[in-house]
């Protein structure tokens, strides 16, 4: 008869409550924290401290890195390895790199053949090696005006600017075949990368 009235078998669990310890029945113990464990911040709601790279905490409300005073960071380094050069990018970038240095090169000669022609050079070279190659009999000698005219000297150096292009950029994907090959057996190129502080 008594079995059947006990008031601990109503609790979940089906247990009579033989044995356990009955709860507090105290209002104001209620109140007290039942676990002294640490709360977590992505359940409350508050900004959990951000560690950075340099190993400072930096607070999610503020965003300022809080530092210890007189410590030094370290800046983080990264060994590399460069396995493989692809030869179709290497070639275009010596075609044009090449075709902006023969551009330079057009521009820089007649620049300079404008000042060497301004300040006489052209026609003082010119008396000279006149003199020295003319006969006695009043026969004239080499014109050298002639040669170093701009127009000449400017299609000289397109000259040499058409073969500068086709050289460097066949010899730039050249070397970049080489070089994987040669990355296969050696390992390539290693470099160090550092983070700027």
């Amino acid at each position: 008869m008594s079995d059947s009235v006990n008031p601990a078998g109503s609790r979940p669990g089906g247990s009579r409550g033989y044995g356990a310890s009955a709860r507090p029945t105290d209002p104001s113990a209620s109140s007290l924290p039942t676990s002294s464990a640490p709360t977590n911040p992505a359940t409350t709601g508050e900004a959990a401290p951000q560690v950075t790279a340099s190993g400072g905490a930096r607070s999610g409300g503020l965003g300022a890195a809080a530092r210890p005073v007189g410590s030094q960071v370290r800046v983080r380094k990264a060994r590399l390895r460069v396995a493989r050069v692809d030869p179709w990018s290497v070639m275009k970038v010596s075609f044009v790199l090449s075709i902006a240095l023969g551009i330079v090169s057009l521009v820089g000669t007649a620049v300079v053949w404008e000042v060497l022609s301004s300040l006489g050079v052209f026609s003082s070279l010119d008396k000279t090696v006149g003199d020295l190659t003319s006969g006695g009999s009043g026969s004239t000698g080499f014109d050298l005006s002639s040669v170093l005219s701009f127009t000449r000297v400017e299609g000289y150096m397109l000259i040499v600017a058409l073969v500068d292009v086709v050289l460097v950029t066949a010899l730039a994907t050249l070397g970049a075949y080489l070089y994987n090959l040669s990355s296969g057996f050696v390992g390539g190129l290693e470099l160090t990368l550092a983070e700027d502080q």
